[in-house]
């Protein structure tokens, strides 16, 4: 019997299942048939937030940023090449602390960048500053692993 994974939609949020075997070829959305692994990270408001962080079976890598603030902008690019990297095994997000200042509290952002790795709506690891590209990599292969 096949096992099946969720994976929400990066555009539309619609929840998918998918054969688990099948999750490393992508696939697309049954509702909106855009791609479920777009190769960038996805910008997410609270109202979208819970369905990826609660309701899949992905990890998802949550870069909690802002746009005034300098380091946010140098991690950045490493965060993009990352998601090229790590999709389909990691979900990469980002939460701007601006407009979202209730996801930031309720995940006591108190520095950015903050980047937290959650699966299941559990928060597994998590780490405050930049980090160099091969840090990064380091960073998340150490925690899915756990």
């Amino acid at each position: 019997m096949a096992s099946f994974v969720t994976i929400p939609c990066p555009h539309c949020h619609t929840l998918n299942r998918v054969p688990a075997e099948k999750r490393g070829e992508g696939g697309r959305c049954g509702h909106c048939h855009k791609p479920l692994f777009p190769g960038h990270p996805i910008n997410l408001d609270a109202a979208h937030f819970n369905r990826h962080a609660d309701a899949a079976d992905l990890p998802i890598l949550v870069d909690f940023w802002a746009k005034w603030c300098g380091p946010c902008r140098a991690m950045a690019p490493i965060f993009e090449n990352a998601a090229r990297e790590f999709e389909p095994r990691l979900r990469f997000i980002k939460v701007d602390t601006d407009a979202e200042p209730d996801l930031a509290s309720r995940y006591h952002i108190q520095a950015i960048p903050t980047m937290i790795l959650v699966h299941a709506g559990r928060e597994l690891a998590r780490h405050s500053g930049v980090m160099p590209a091969g840090a990064l990599r380091a960073w998340i292969e150490q925690h899915l692993q756990t």
